[in-house]
Parts: structure tokens; C-alpha cells; sequence
């Protein structure tokens, strides 16, 4: 697969990331390492970069794109959520810079094979890590009516989810499903014409939710972000950016946490709990792409960065 891949809200990570020559950063969801080699081209050989990455492609795909800057790379196959013990496993403390660049990657979405796109026929799959076994095939066709139905209104927040789960019932109990485009014409056959009518595609939803089951992407997130907070050398920044209010809604949760000191009642004359902050948030509102970015790439428009320092 080639990577062609346009980085969202980059100069603005850069910026958040405030990048020491010398330091040891983390970009935690490689994809088509725009970040990255960005990242590594502001290091100088005593600097570190570690790139992790749940997908093959993607890391071999860095390989080429980073071969420039490579003497300060470390490549990493894993789940971002072991951010601790992928930074344990190369002998490191801590790192002064984190960054996250949550959901599907451009290469993803575009290459029909991968069975993300609901735009495109291809098997059901929608894994990150192919050597996972769980498929969105699996889902569709193994998962009971009502689990069905849960994840498309949580993850999806897809209004039309009890139609949609009964009508994926139906149709497996004569045949699976297999491919996307069957899927697609399952979950519009379900939905009324009102619906059919509207600007967003039909199955978007529907296909956000199950890629979210596949690859338990919320867990994922919110063990990752108590995770890299304590990773954080003092100073250090965590930039996360986001596309859809679950992902955002689990980032902003988790800072906020980690911002907030003392939690005591407010009429006790003194602290008897003894927390206090671990991180300050910078800034305290998410910072959001301009319209010439938007214009140049409309991926980019439901992109939320959100950043903290460690304290």
C-alpha cells in the first residue's frame, strides 16, 4: 500500500510539542509519518524519536519516508495504549513529547482493500493490525442483534441503530454478510427516505461504530491517555488531536482529571486530600484548523488539538 497522507493540524502539534533538539518524543500513532518526520527533522542526532504503529504498512511505509532522519528513529509494532511499556522496552524513563492523531488514517480509508470504505467494495474487515483476529466480518455476522444495536447508537451515535441491527439480522440468517457495498445496502434499505436524503452518507455512521468495535478504539484511547500523562518527563507535552466527540469527549475528560488539584469540599479550611495537578492545560480550549486548511483538506474540519504539559 502507498501512504499518501496529508497531515492535519501540523505546524500547530509542532508548535504544542516545543521540540528540544536533544529531547525524546513519542509519536504514538505513526500512520504516514507527516508528524513524524517533522518531529525527527527538528532533532539532532542525540535526540530520539519513537514511532508505534498497530499497522505493518504503516511502519514499513515509514521506513521510506523517514530514511532521511532515520539514525534518530526507533520503529515500534505495537498498541498505542502500551505506550508505558514501549517506552520501559527501549530502556526510557519518560519522554518530553507525546503526540496522538486518533482514528483512521488517510492510506486506510482510501485503499478499498482494507474494507474501511463504505465508498469502495471490498471484504469486511476494518482491522488496523492485521494479524488481529477479530474482523468487521466477525461483528456483522457473530454479534447479537442488540450488541449490534448498542455499538451503532454509542459509537456511531446513529439515531436509525434499531432498524439497522434488525435488518443486518435478517439478512445474515439467509447468507452473511461479506463485503462493504453489501453492508452498505443492507443499512440503506433500513433507514427511511428522509434519511437517504440527507448530506452525510447513509452508512457513515454505521461503518464509524463497527470500526470503532473492531479495534476497540475508545478503550484504547482512554487507557492511553492516563498512560502517556504519567509517561511525561516533567515539562514534557501531550498533543492529542481528535475527530469525533466520543474521542474528544474521552481526551478532554482525562486532562481535565489530571489538571485538577485538591478535591476537597470547598468550605474545608484545609486540603486533607493532598492531590495536586499533574499537568496544566495548553490552552485550556482546543485549538482547531483554519479555513485554509479546511479548504486544502476537508478531513481536516472535525479535527480537535488539545495539549497539556506536564507539571
Amino acid at each position: 500500500m502507498e501512504f499518501h497522507h496529508v497531515s492535519i493540524l501540523l505546524e500547530p502539534c509542532l508548535e504544542a510539542l516545543q521540540i528540544k533538539p536533544d529531547g525524546v518524543y513519542v509519536d504514538a500513532t505513526t500512520g504516514g509519518a507527516g508528524h513524524s518526520l517533522r518531529i525527527a527533522e527538528r532533532l539532532h542526532d542525540t535526540g530520539r524519536l519513537i514511532c508505534i504503529d498497530r499497522d505493518d504498512e504503516a511502519l514499513e511505509n515509514a521506513k521510506d519516508r523517514l530514511k532521511d532522519v532515520w539514525q534518530r528513529v526507533t520503529p515500534v509494532k505495537s498498541d498505542f495504549r502500551d505506550i508505558d511499556k514501549v517506552l520501559e522496552g527501549q530502556g526510557l524513563a519518560g519522554a518530553d513529547g507525546i503526540l496522538f492523531d486518533l482514528g483512521v488514517s488517510s492510506p486506510q480509508l482510501d485503499h478499498a482493500e482494507r474494507g474501511f470504505s463504505y465508498m469502495q467494495d471490498a471484504p469486511l474487515d476494518m482491522r488496523m493490525d492485521r494479524q488481529q483476529k477479530l474482523t468487521a466480518y466477525d461483528v456483522v455476522n457473530g454479534w447479537s442483534r442488540e450488541e449490534i444495536r448498542r455499538i451503532l447508537f454509542e459509537y456511531g451515535e446513529e439515531r436509525y441503530a434499531p432498524l439497522i441491527a434488525a435488518a443486518i439480522e435478517r439478512e445474515r440468517a439467509d447468507k452473511p454478510i461479506e463485503t462493504t457495498l453489501e453492508l452498505v445496502r443492507v443499512i440503506k434499505g433500513a433507514m427511511p427516505a428522509k434519511a437517504l436524503r440527507e448530506k452525510q452518507h447513509p452508512a457513515k455512521r454505521s461503518f464509524q461504530a463497527i470500526r470503532i468495535a473492531v479495534n476497540d478504539e475508545l478503550g484504547a484511547v482512554r487507557e492511553a491517555m492516563e498512560k502517556a500523562i504519567d509517561c511525561l518527563n516533567p515539562g514534557g507535552r501531550l498533543a492529542v488531536i481528535t475527530f469525533h466527540s466520543l474521542e474528544d469527549r474521552i481526551v478532554k475528560a482525562a486532562f481535565q482529571q489530571a489538571a485538577q488539584g485538591c478535591t476537597c469540599p470547598k468550605d474545608f479550611p484545609v486540603c486533607i486530600c493532598g492531590k495536586k495537578p499533574k499537568v496544566r492545560l495548553t490552552p485550556r480550549k482546543p485549538i482547531l484548523p483554519d479555513e485554509r486548511e479546511i479548504e486544502e483538506n476537508p478531513r481536516a474540519r472535525s479535527a480537535k488539538l488539545r495539549v497539556c504539559e506536564k507539571i
